[in-house]
C-alpha cells in the first residue's frame, strides 16, 4: 500500500489524504496550487497532487506556463534584462524575483533556437532600458522548465 495504507485481505485500506488501490493517490491538493492562490491556476484539475491542466494552451506543474498568450515576452522581458545583463527595473530584487529559468547566451540571433523543436518556443525582441533592442527566446521544457537563451 506504498506506506500509505494497511494491507487487509489483499485489499489496502488508506490512510486519510490517500486513495487509489494502492494508496498511491494523495489527495493533498498544496503542489497544485499557483501563484494566484487557485487550484491549478483555475485552468486544471490536480489529481493525485499533479496538475491535469484542461485548458490546452496552459501547461507546466500548476497550469501557469502560456506560450502563445500574449504577452509572453514582455512578462519576462525585466528578469531577462537583469539575469543576462544586470540593469532594468529589477536589477536590486533580481535574485529573489528572477531565477525561474535557464538561462544561455548565445553570440547571435542566428544561434537562438529555431522553431521545430519538441517544446513550444517564443521569439521574443524587447527594449531595454537604453532603448536598445534584446533578443531572446522562451521555451518551457516537459518537466516544467523554462529556458531563456538571449544574445550576448
Amino acid at each position: 500500500c506504498t506506506g500509505n495504507g494497511i494491507c487487509k485481505c489483499r485489499v489496502c485500506e488508506c490512510f486519510p489524504n490517500f486513495t487509489g488501490s494502492a494508496c498511491d493517490c494523495s489527495l493533498d491538493t498544496t503542489p497544485c496550487m499557483a501563484s494566484n492562490g487557485q487550484i491549478c491556476n483555475g485552468r486544471g484539475t490536480c489529481e493525485c497532487g499533479t496538475c491535469n491542466c484542461t485548458d490546452p494552451k496552459f501547461q507546466g506543474p500548476t497550469c501557469e506556463t502560456c506560450q502563445t498568450c500574449l504577452g509572453v515576452c514582455a512578462e519576462h522581458k525585466d528578469c531577462i534584462q537583469c539575469r543576462a545583463f544586470d540593469k532594468g527595473e529589477k536589477k536590486e530584487t533580481c535574485a529573489q524575483e528572477c531565477m525561474h529559468f535557464n538561462l544561455t547566451r548565445v553570440e547571435s540571433r542566428d544561434k537562438l533556437p529555431q522553431p521545430g523543436q519538441p517544446d513550444p518556443l517564443s521569439h521574443c525582441k524587447e527594449k531595454d532600458v537604453d532603448d536598445c533592442w534584446f533578443y531572446f527566446t522562451y521555451s518551457v521544457n516537459s518537466n516544467g522548465e523554462a529556458n531563456v537563451h538571449v544574445v550576448e
